[in-house]
């Protein structure tokens, strides 16, 4: 019976800068709360985590976080998610691995 035995080395890739930017955006709302919407922000940011539906849950995050105060670390780990999203859909579009 043969094992799978786990990789040694892994490549940095624009995807892993992005699922890393939503954990942050993720941790910096636990470690802010409670503010307003906290609530909310945590369950759509889970649910972002989710490739089929990123770009449509970033949308409603940062429209959610524009309505209320959030904490700057929250708003800039949007920006940071935002950015690295753009990055690996220009990635996609040039035809190259994210």
């Amino acid at each position: 019976m043969t094992f799978y035995e786990e990789p040694t080395n892994y490549e940095k890739t624009a995807i892993s800068d992005l699922q890393g930017a939503w954990e942050n955006l993720r941790g910096s709302v636990v470690e802010a709360c409670p503010f307003p919407e906290w609530e909310r922000l945590l369950f759509h940011i889970d649910d972002g985590m989710s490739w089929e539906s990123m770009r449509k849950t970033l949308l409603l995050v940062q429209n959610i976080a524009a309505r209320c105060e959030v904490p700057d670390a929250v708003t800039e780990w949007i920006g940071v998610v935002r950015k690295d999203l753009d990055t690996v859909l220009a990635a996609i579009a040039d035809g190259k691995t994210a």
